[in-house]
């Protein structure tokens, strides 16, 4: 069996190795300038826009439970570290001056 991304044969499969598919669309990616995260008990919720004044557009909303989240912050951190290392260090960007949210529409 061929892979599909690649049109190579698929390597055989490890133990417990799980198969992950996406589509084309996905693969792009989207790209995301402003990110809101708010949570309740049960979970978090990370909403990644594009803001591009006097607008901006919901690229994404990723619903995660608090445990996957304290593991996503930790990788995060890990490959900031590693970037930096390789890249010199990164400057946090400025905040949003005007406040950032839904209108109904």
């Amino acid at each position: 069996m061929k892979n599909h991304m690649t049109g190579k044969p698929k390597e055989p499969e490890a133990p417990g190795q799980i198969q992950i598919k996406a589509d084309d669309e996905v693969l792009k990616g989207r790209y995301s300038n402003t990110a809101n995260i708010f949570h309740t008990k049960e979970e978090f919720v990370l909403d990644f826009m594009n803001i591009f004044p006097p607008t901006g557009t919901l690229n994404a909303r990723v619903i995660v439970s608090p445990g996957h989240y304290k593991r996503i912050l930790r990788a995060m951190e890990e490959n900031l570290k590693r970037y930096e290392a390789g890249f010199g260090e990164v400057e946090p960007s400025e905040e949003p001056k005007a406040p950032i949210g839904f209108q109904a529409g």
